[in-house]
């Protein structure tokens, strides 16, 4: 009988331990997947191809057209080519990179979407740094500085304005949820403000065919029209005290992505900081003169 409990007690000892030391195994198990998490920011580029989303319709930081002359990307799914400032920036990057350039067109409304939900790794298409903007993406150092300006027909009532006040009571419009629309316009005095325009061409259209008297825009778009629409007068009154009230950010284009990519931001605002303004004046320059709206 001593020895069966003798049996019995060292059964119930080695059952005890095989427990202790079992017990504690499954626990560090938990924390393995947690390394996963920082994936999302990851730079994304593993794929060896940098994919940039634009509109792809708006001359001249980027525009469609038919065919891959002066350099221009092809568009995914698509048997056209993108091509103006922001493409040739876009370029400028990736072979800094070391990666492939896929360019993806979308609408303008659809941009800020396609960050945050990763379907491309990067926007660059004449986007204002701004701090609503900054809540939902993350931005890189300027890549050009657009100074605001309006455009009104020749031959109109407001040709010869020298300041904002200049245009109190017009008719205007400007391109949907732009500094353009939301910050300038309400500063015309008495302003009949129509609907906002889905695209920058729209709302030159609406211009040149009288449904408004002016629209604003940035420089760079006042230039490239003024060339398709010799009928336009560029109304600049930057230095003056009587200009558009607008913030820094609001008039510094930086390339978007999605929040918390900070190796793939670290490393575009690594190739930002090799080029000058005089470097982007001239990228400007050269697409300016190569848009289509110039032949």
């Amino acid at each position: 009988m001593r020895k069966i409990l003798c049996i019995l007690l060292a059964l119930v000892l080695a059952l005890s331990l095989v427990a202790c030391s079992s017990a504690p195994a499954a626990e560090p198990a938990a924390p393995a997947a947690e390394p996963a998490a920082p994936a999302a920011a990851s730079s994304s580029l593993a794929d060896g191809v940098l994919t940039v989303a634009m509109e792809c319709a708006y001359a001249p930081y980027n525009w469609t057209q038919p065919d891959d002359s002066n350099g221009a990307t092809p568009i995914k799914d698509s048997p056209d080519y993108a091509y103006g400032y922001d493409v040739m920036m876009a370029q400028r990057i990736a072979e800094a990179l070391g990666v492939q350039l896929e360019i993806v067109k979308l609408d303008w409304d659809s941009l800020v979407p396609a960050v945050q939900s990763g379907t491309v790794d990067c926007v660059i298409a004449g986007q204002s740094i701004t701090s609503d903007r900054l809540q939902m993406v993350d931005f890189t150092s300027p890549y050009y500085y657009a100074s605001i300006v309006a455009l009104v027909n020749s031959d109109g009532q407001y040709a010869a304005a020298t300041g904002v006040s200049g245009l109190a009571g017009a008719t205007c419009t400007s391109q949907i949820n732009t500094v353009w629309y939301d910050v300038c316009l309400p500063q015309i005095e008495n302003a009949n403000i129509l609907p906002a325009q889905e695209s920058a061409p729209a709302m030159l259209v609406a211009l040149s065919s009288g449904r408004c008297d002016l629209v604003v825009t940035d420089m760079p778009t006042a230039m490239a029209a003024c060339v398709a629409y010799p009928n336009f007068t560029l109304l600049n009154f930057s230095g003056s005290a009587d200009d558009f009230k607008v913030s820094d950010e609001e008039i510094n284009i930086g390339v978007s992505l999605q929040k918390g990519n900070a190796e793939l931001l670290e490393a575009i605002n690594g190739v930002l900081a090799t080029m000058t303004v005089d470097d982007f004046t001239t990228m400007m320059d050269q697409a300016i003169a190569v848009q289509p709206l110039s032949e």
